[in-house]
Parts: C-alpha cells; structure tokens; sequence
C-alpha cells in the first residue's frame, strides 16, 4: 500500500472554497490507489487571531497556556476538512496530535518530536482512506499539548512521511516551489526543478520562507522526498532530493537574504584566553543563536568583537553583555539594527573556486560596502547595510546567471 502525505498551509484552507481545492489535489492520490495523510495548518490569520486574544487576557501568557490555545487552530481546520471529504463520500476521520500520539520534548511553543506512534495510524488505514492530521502540535510524556513553532506543519508533515515510509511528502503552499532568490524582489527569479536538502537547509535558515528549517533536516535525515508545489495550479514544482554530480555542476543555486539581523561590537575588550568563551556561554545558555563573528587583529592587548544575532534577540543580547562588560575590559558596546545578510548558495562550491570573487567584484561593481563575511562549504555570506539588500540580491543574482537554465540536460528535469 502506497502512502503520500500531502500538507496544505494556511492559505490553502482559508475557506470553503480554498477547502475544496485541496479536495481535488486528495482525490488524486486516491484514484490511483494511495492511502493519505493529510496535514493541514490553521486557516489563514487565525494563529495571530489566537496569539492577539491571548495578549488581550494576559501581558504574559504561560507559554503552556499559549499551546492549548494555539493547537485549536488546526483543529478547526483538521474537522471540517474530514467533514467535507466524508461529505462527498470519501472515508476520512481527523486526527490531533495527542491522538495519535506525536510525542514531543516539553518544549512550550518550540517543541521537537521525538517520536510518533505509526503503529496506530496504520491500523487507522484498514478503515479510513485519509486520515487529517491536525499539523504544529504534539504532546510530551506527561500529555500536555505542544507546538512546534512557526512554520511546524511543515515538520509535522515530514516526520509522518519519514516514519511511515511514505511514496512522497507534498507540501502545498500559495507559491509554486522554490526560486533562484524572492522573486518579488527580482523579476527574473527562476523556480528549480530540484534543489539538494543542504541547499534548502541554507535557505531556509536565512529566512527563506518557503518551509520551516527543521522539517528540512527532518527530509535530510531519512531521505523525506519532498515536493513543494501550489494549491492553486497543477504545475509540477520543486523536488528536494539527495544532491547528485549534475547538481554539484552548477556552481550557485540561489542567493537568499536576511533582513531579521542586528549586530553587536564589544570595543577594546582584553586579548586573552577565555575573553570569546565569556560572551557566548551565557548567550548559548539563554538559548541566542550567534551567527557571523569578527574579531579584530590585537592592539596593545585589546581587540573588538562583532557578531549578529537575529532582532528579536538584541536587547537579551544587550542586557547579557551589560552583566559582564567591566569584566571583559570592554569599553563601549555598540549596536546595529541597519544591517542584513545576503548569501550565495550551492552544492556546487565544494568543487568549484571562484565563487567569492565574482560575488565580492559584483558587490563592488555597485559600491555596496561589505561588513563581515562568513562562509560555510556551501554558502558565502555578506553583512551589507540594510538599505542596499534588495540591489544586491539581484546584483548577485545577475552575477551568477541564475536567470538561465543550467546547460547539464541532467540538472533540468
């Protein structure tokens, strides 16, 4: 027995009409013999319907709390969707989290699965043909519910593909794939027809929205194939696969940005052992992700340190570094909300030399100043002023041809 799971975000339930689209992307799996699981989101606004009135009741609502309320969002979806398939003579029952059960860590609004019970939905297939799985909750081992963070449909539909070894996990959206780089910011956008999962990972961890970073992670793992298309329309979208040498042919794939950045310098701290470990053990404790850090050549036993840190975390940053300032030496500790991260993407530069000094010469090219660098094997990233990000997305994007198709027959599909 086949089995496809199909995930439908917020837009793609927004109403009866909306529902009845998705419907038909069901029926299709179904006439060719495939049972279904279908993860729905809340329909479109209602999380931040939910996030507002809990705000009205309380300053601080307890982040327990605030999952039993924000669970009943993809509840409502979950029902009336199973309502409207056994509506047209389609046997379906839905399913929450805890039903099923989706057990979790007791992470409070940012939890990870840990395992889920595939035994049970199993047997739920020997008498329904779609089971509606209400996404983003679970529950932990004392069963009080959980959520997954923005985004975690996404990772509930992967992780049910993974343990039940399903044909191919279908996340829909409202847009058509995964693009060379935002394509309402440069019209000459291109969607892929594959995209390798580390590609994706970098992507998504600078701010591509397409889909949440740890279902990502969750497809890397065990080999999820995901394809992520519209709701809308019946064209075929993007393949995330394992990457193959036609991928690693093509030198960049895309190029991503980050607006959510703030950067933070420590002035003329000591230059000694342990100075770097007594900044980020208490941001690690406090659960802050440091992303690009610079420090400056030493002076006279004093030196700077820069890193960014995403901006809802500055000011915990601030009061953190404040704590500790007199004991670092530091003499100033300057902040930066003025600034983002554009980054050239693709499993293509573990083989190829180069890619820094077209996209360094292109960024030059437009007088666009580059504040710090960082790189990984597969991504090169530069911190610019916020008000050149949109130029050098498309500069960049122009630099590497990404417009074009790859000439490997192979990479296009």
């Amino acid at each position: 027995m086949d089995i496809v799971v199909q995930k439908f975000g917020g837009s793609s339930v927004a109403n009866l009409e909306c529902m009845r689209k998705v419907m038909a992307k069901v029926k299709e799996p179904l006439e060719q013999g495939s049972r279904l699981v279908v993860v729905l989101s809340a329909m479109a606004g209602e999380t931040d319907r939910l996030i507002a009135l809990a705000e009205e009741w309380s300053q601080n609502p307890p982040p327990a709390e605030m999952d039993v309320l924000l669970t009943t969002g993809e509840q409502v979806s979950a029902s009336l969707f199973a309502m409207l398939l056994q509506a047209n003579h389609i046997r379906a029952r839905s399913l929450l989290g805890f039903q099923i059960p989706i057990h979790t860590d007791p992470s409070f609004g940012t939890a990870r699965i840990l395992d889920i019970d595939q035994a049970a939905l199993r047997e739920h297939f020997k008498k329904y043909e779609v089971l509606v799985v209400a996404g983003f909750q679970g529950c932990d081992i004392n069963h009080n519910l959980t959520t997954l963070g923005r985004g975690g449909s996404d990772t509930s539909a992967v992780a049910l593909a993974a343990v039940l070894q399903a044909k191919v996990c279908e996340i829909y959206t409202d847009v058509d794939g995964v693009y060379t780089t935002d394509p309402n910011i440069c019209s000459q956008a291109r969607k892929l027809s594959r995209i390798a999962y580390d590609e994706m990972l970098e992507m998504a961890s600078m701010g591509a929205k397409v889909l949440q970073i740890r279902s990502v992670e969750f497809a890397k793992k065990y080999n999820v194939p995901v394809h992520v298309r519209s709701t809308f329309n019946t064209e075929p979208g993007t393949l995330l696969v394992q990457e193959d040498m036609a991928m690693e042919s093509v030198l960049v794939s895309g190029v991503a940005y980050d607006k959510n950045q703030a950067r933070i310098t420590l002035v003329d701290v000591f230059d000694e052992p342990g100075i770097a470990a007594s900044v980020f053990e208490p941001m690690a404790t406090a659960g802050i992700v440091v992303d690009m850090i610079v420090q400056n050549p030493s002076r006279e036993g004093r030196t700077d340190i820069t890193f960014t840190v995403s901006k809802g975390d500055l000011e915990r940053s601030k009061r953190l570094i404040e704590n500790i300032q007199s004991d670092l030496g530091a003499r100033g500790v300057f902040t930066d909300t003025h600034v983002s991260k554009v980054s050239v993407i693709g499993v293509g530069m573990r083989n190829h030399s180069g890619v820094a000094a077209i996209a360094f010469k292109a960024l030059q090219a437009e007088d666009i100043n580059i504040l710090i660098i960082s790189t990984s094997e597969i991504k090169i990233s530069c911190l610019i002023e916020d008000k050149y990000t949109e130029l050098a997305v498309r500069t960049l994007h122009e630099a590497f041809g990404l417009e074009k198709e790859p000439e490997s027959a192979e990479f296009s599909r």
